[in-house]
């Protein structure tokens, strides 16, 4: 955990050292890898409790999701685009304190009205979310939304609490809190399993056989959760010298920006939803097709959820760490207007990031179904195929978006919410098109996997879209450097993949890693490949001189004694 910072003046503060933004992008990232670890433990328990192509797994899946949903339109998009430049300005100034007690207040009091207003009406957003589902299938849902949807409010709580922390540079506490969530998640499972016994894919309970201990053991621990990573933060708040008070009013235009960038934000997040909405339609739709069974090889939005859980540990632990570690600077490059330095940090965040997230794509396509299997002991050998087949068409978009998370970012801190806005629709239109398109042109078993590749395209065409108008907005993006970077990453990375490859014809299919046995060889081919993987790939970087490659390297290796 870092020490708070010292209150500086905005004239005052000096550039973030090189050295200080590793030292927080790797305590981000060990706090986001472990969290990840124990979501994947999580997930295991989850699918061993209520499966996973099956009709409770679904209906969950569905509840589950509305929280983030409303979270995203309300709270992620607005308070990540206004908050931190904000918070940043007002920690600066002469009686900033009480700017942050009103974003405080005002932010805690929006988010617990739409929590009580969306759970109020929670069976209506189930039948939106979902498409051709039994009238058993929605009343399931709905009973496990009661108990889903008041995350919402402590999911506002977390980010308004952890950006103030990561606005005094306390990065360590807002990563590491989500560890306390799965911890609570994972025990609630355990409980559940010894009460109610494992998923039984010969027999799946009828939606209509779920009694009210059951959904309220499921969607009440997810909420618990979520509640105890959000008070956590208190704590190291506290300790850092901040006493919340509560400010409804202060002086006039105080946070008009705050508005004016928050409407855009939100408006942007809007549309996204919007999409979300459409193909989870989609995905849902195929949980329920004609064939789709509790152990069948058709992906349905649980499935799709897995996927998407597994897709963005890379993400998350890459991308996600080293652009919160950067954000508080970029906001201080832009407070200062001193775009030099805000473009020498972007081009070293993209390089950085493109060096691993272009290995952790051929990883995961390479090793697609032993890391599922390995991971979701207790699914069929059906079920493992059709989670690989969405996460690898999922994986096509990864690098690009881990350059559209840093893209935006820097509007953000710009306060070019605006920006973001417009080019959310084509990037919606593109997710939307081809999930829809798979719908309408490919059986059932394709549909998920088309939601998959359709939002890897919208990474794709926001990527293009971002980079040309940031270019322009704070002329010029190291770009020639970048795209060499990348170049050089993807032929290491094809060299490093054909070796694997050859080597992985040796290896047993999926199909006949059955039993724990089965499970004990998946995991040491994803192991063992993704240890040759890197190997080589480490090599061909070194041998194209890719410095990014020990800069990206070098906090681990100091953590081991080598750097």
């Amino acid at each position: 955990m870092t020490e708070p910072a010292e209150p500086a003046s905005a004239g005052s503060e000096q550039p973030r050292p090189r050295h200080s933004l590793r030292r927080s992008s790797a305590i981000m990232a060990s706090g986001t890898a472990t969290s990840r670890v124990l979501g994947l433990v999580r997930n295991m328990l989850l699918v061993a409790a209520i499966g996973l192509n099956a009709d409770a797994a679904n209906a969950y899946d569905a509840a589950n999701r509305l929280p983030n949903a409303f979270f995203a339109i309300l709270a992620a998009g607005v308070l990540n685009a206004a908050l931190v430049p904000q918070i940043v300005k007002a920690l600066h100034r002469e009686g900033g304190e009480r700017t942050v007690d009103r974003i405080l207040t005002i932010g805690g009091v929006i988010t617990l009205g739409a929590t009580i207003a969306f759970t109020v009406t929670a069976q209506a957003w189930i039948a939106l979310y979902t498409d051709g589902w039994s009238p058993e299938m929605l009343a399931l849902g709905t009973a496990f939304a009661y108990w889903c949807i008041p995350q919402l409010f402590f999911y506002g709580l977390y980010t308004l609490l952890g950006q103030v922390l990561n606005a005094k540079s306390q990065f360590g506490p807002f990563m590491w809190a989500p560890v306390l969530n799965n911890i609570v998640s994972i025990v609630g499972l355990l409980v559940f399993l010894a009460v109610f016994g494992p998923f039984d894919t010969a027999n799946p309970l009828a939606p209509e056989e779920w009694t009210p201990g059951a959904i309220a053991l499921i969607g009440g621990t997810a909420t618990l959760g979520i509640a105890a990573q959000a008070l956590i933060l208190i704590v190291p708040l506290v300790r850092g010298g901040y006493r919340w008070h509560w400010r409804w009013r202060g002086p006039k235009g105080e946070l008009t920006v705050i508005g004016r960038v928050a409407s855009w934000a939100l408006a942007a997040v809007a549309v996204e939803q919007v999409g979300v909405l459409l193909v989870m339609q989609v995905a849902s739709a195929a949980a329920t097709a004609p064939g789709a069974d509790a152990g069948g090889e058709i992906a349905g939005n649980a499935a799709y959820f897995q996927a998407l859980s597994l897709y963005l540990v890379p993400h998350s632990v890459i991308t996600i760490s080293l652009a919160t570690a950067m954000y508080t600077a970029m906001a201080g490059h832009v407070t200062r207007g001193d775009m030099a330095s805000l473009r020498r940090d972007l081009s070293h965040g993209l390089r950085t990031v493109g060096v691993l997230t272009v290995f952790a794509t051929a990883a995961m396509i390479l090793f697609a179904p032993y890391i599922v299997r390995a991971i979701l002991i207790t699914a069929t050998v059906e079920e493992v195929q059709s989670v690989a087949w969405v996460m690898s068409a999922m994986v096509l978009g990864l690098v690009p978006l881990g350059a559209t998370v840093l893209f935006k970012r820097v509007y953000f801190v710009l306060e070019e919410a605006r920006s973001i806005f417009y080019m959310h629709i084509p990037m919606t239109i593109a997710w939307v098109g081809i999930a829809w398109a798979f719908r309408l042109w490919t059986e059932p078993r394709w549909w998920t996997v088309g939601v998959g590749l359709g939002l890897a395209m919208s990474n794709v065409v926001g990527v293009v879209l971002r980079a040309g108008g940031l270019s322009r907005r704070i002329g010029g993006l190291d770009g020639r450097r970048v795209l060499v970077l990348h170049a050089k990453a993807a032929l290491a990375v094809l060299v490093a993949s054909g070796v694997v490859w050859a080597l992985m014809l040796t290896v047993p299919p999926i199909q006949d890693l059955e039993g724990v046995g089965g499970r004990i060889a998946a995991v040491a081919v994803v192991a063992g490949g993704g240890l040759i993987l890197l190997g080589v790939y480490a090599g061909g970087l070194w041998l194209l001189r890719v410095q990014e490659a020990r800069d990206a390297a070098q906090p681990i290796l100091r953590r081991l004694g080598r750097g």
